[in-house]
């Protein structure tokens, strides 16, 4: 069993959420139990296939899950132990930027096209902090030096700038109020490689300047090897393999961790062909009863059919949600190694 420790260790902290997406005819079970947590100052991978219900965890801490058709129908999400799924929108909004921020997946769409980036960035800083017009608009101009943008710049359009510069403009915004969590939905996604990898630098570098957490959400498992602390791979709703970035990718366990791994390109053999996972990812209106990847497993026995598998720690950290570990078709060497 994993060693329990004290709250204040966390940035984070979400237990059995279940978020739920209702019309009159139809259930879609988005999030069945989601567990995450960050400690202080730690960055978080969440990596998953598209529909994976990555993008609805990091809307539900932002209480920004749209209802209708969804809602939260069950959990708890602890944002420095200060519980958020009691709050009211007016609590929320005191919050939102203040003590946790988003990056959203596109940046084209993030900004608004008729604003400057001065009033965007400036409405922020006037919502949560008491300062003056003139101290507004120096601040706004010190985070656009520190995303990399000349001050100058700042009575410019969206439109006038380039998809690099359009995401650390939002990051600037997301930043402004140095807040405790900042949630990175898939933040390189619309940029060419080189762009990538600047914007990622500059995350990095603002992260470790204001002593954040961080929870970054993507596809892209060089992306959390470059950035992040620990790694949580989730799949139909649920974290079904979690540990450090060691554990995940040197002590590798579950099959669908597996699979994303074989998925990705041989950089040393060219000739070797990728072995994508075969299938897709369940309905999330007809969840099947047991494990929800067991039609996709090439080692789903019958149980894995009928019963959801709880969590198997292979050390403090580092947790599998799969039968197999309790079998005897794979030896006990394949979990020790």
């Amino acid at each position: 069993m994993m060693r329990e420790r004290s709250q204040s260790q966390y940035a984070l902290e979400i237990r059995d959420l279940a978020v739920e997406y209702r019309t009159i005819e139809w259930t879609a079970r988005a999030l069945n139990g989601l567990d995450l947590s960050i400690e202080k100052g730690k960055t978080l991978g969440l990596v998953g296939e598209t529909g994976a219900g990555k993008t609805t965890a990091g809307l539900s801490i932002m209480g920004l899950i749209p209802n209708p058709p969804g809602r939260i129908a069950s959990g708890s999400i602890l944002l420095e132990g200060e519980e958020l799924l009691t709050k009211t929108e007016r609590e929320y909004r005191k919050i939102r930027g203040k003590k946790v921020s988003m990056i959203f997946q596109d940046p084209m769409s993030s900004l608004n096209p008729v604003l400057t980036i001065e009033d965007q960035l400036t409405e922020v800083i006037e919502t949560h902090e008491h300062l003056s017009n003139r101290e507004c608009r120096k601040k706004a101009e010190q985070m656009m030096e520190l995303v990399g943008i000349p001050a100058d710049r700042i009575t410019e359009y969206p439109h006038q700038f380039s998809g690099g510069m359009k995401q650390r403009v939002v990051i600037a915004i997301a930043l402004a109020c140095t807040p405790a969590l900042l949630i990175a939905d898939e933040p390189t996604t619309a940029l060419d490689v080189t762009i990538q990898a600047q914007v990622l630098e500059t995350m990095k570098n603002l992260k470790n300047m204001y002593s954040m957490s961080m929870l970054m959400i993507t596809h892209d498992l060089g992306i959390v090897a470059d950035v992040c602390d620990s790694v949580s791979v989730i799949y139909a709703g649920r974290v079904v393999e979690h540990g450090s970035l060691e554990d995940v990718f040197d002590h590798t366990r579950h099959p669908y961790t597996i699979g994303l791994f074989n998925s990705l390109p041989n950089m040393k053999d060219r000739t070797a062909k990728l072995k994508p996972i075969k299938g897709l990812m369940p309905d999330p209106g007809t969840l099947p009863r047991g494990c929800t990847f067991a039609e996709r497993c090439d080692y789903a026995q019958g149980m894995c059919r009928e019963v959801y598998p709880e969590k198997i720690y292979r050390n403090k950290e580092h947790y599998v949600r799969c039968h197999l570990y309790l079998s005897k078709t794979i030896e006990s060497e394949m979990w020790n190694r």
